[in-house]
């Protein structure tokens, strides 16, 4: 963490200026992609990526794999070619200087709390992946404390059927046992990103069948006792959370 500290003051405030005289965001996005990927390299974690082949550059995907490790972003984001937008709180871009730069990548904020402003939330991302960027979600929507496949959110579903873009499940190994949820230091190891082959929303009559789909992609590739702890999705405690998460 103290690496990624440190590359960032040194490159973050001149990629910053850059980005705010040009309003050209995509400098300032590669240069914290390879600060991430580097870092991630220098503590000796290594990186196997597997299924590139799955991804067409002229496409729009959503990504959804596990989420066990705060080091799956670095490890996953940066090997998906081209930008990535995200979902996340909007109290994130209320934060000075950081909330611009996230309107200007095209993040988009969500409002778990009011079912409106959720829904707006999904028109938004459908409309960023309109205009040809990826959308990386996490449909477990925290970290998994041991590794196994936590219930998915039906949110993520909603987006890929309204947005009609393919989703590319993506199993990430490794990174529990490189950095486990409720520790602060990485150990070195050997992660590993696999790229399944896009499955195409529109083959699906609803989205529970689309959800099971894709959560059969991300735990084909998962060790056996990490795959089905429990329900493959939340209980729908609110229609608003449902469309938001």
């Amino acid at each position: 963490m103290t690496l990624w500290a440190v590359s960032l003051l040194i490159v973050g405030p001149i990629m910053l200026l850059h980005a705010f005289l040009t309003g050209n965001i995509e400098p300032l996005y590669r240069s914290g992609m390879k600060i991430a990927i580097i870092c991630v390299r220098l503590v000796g974690v290594k990186i196997e990526v597997r299924g590139l082949e799955n991804i067409q550059s002229s496409r729009s995907y959503i990504f959804m794999s596990n989420h066990v490790s705060n080091l799956d972003p670095p490890v996953f984001v940066p090997n998906i070619p081209g930008r990535c937008s995200v979902l996340l709180k909007k109290e994130v871009l209320r934060i000075p200087i950081f909330g611009r730069v996230l309107k200007m990548a095209e993040m988009v904020p969500v409002d778990r709390s009011n079912r409106e402003a959720a829904i707006e939330s999904v028109h938004a991302a459908a409309e960023v992946l309109r205009r040809g960027l990826n959308m990386v979600i996490f449909p477990e929507g925290t970290r998994s404390p041991d590794g196994r496949l936590l219930p998915f959110k039906k949110g993520p579903f909603h987006l890929a059927m309204e947005a009609n873009v393919p989703v590319i499940p993506v199993t990430l190994l490794g990174t529990f046992e490189c950095w486990p949820k409720g520790t602060w230091a990485m150990r070195k190891g050997k992660t590993t990103v696999i790229f399944h082959p896009p499955i195409e929303p529109s083959e699906f009559s609803d989205r529970d069948d689309l959800m099971v789909a894709v959560r059969t992609a991300i735990a084909s590739a998962l060790p056996e006792d990490r795959r089905e702890p429990g329900p493959i999705v939340e209980a729908d405690t609110s229609r608003a959370e449902a469309r938001s998460e």
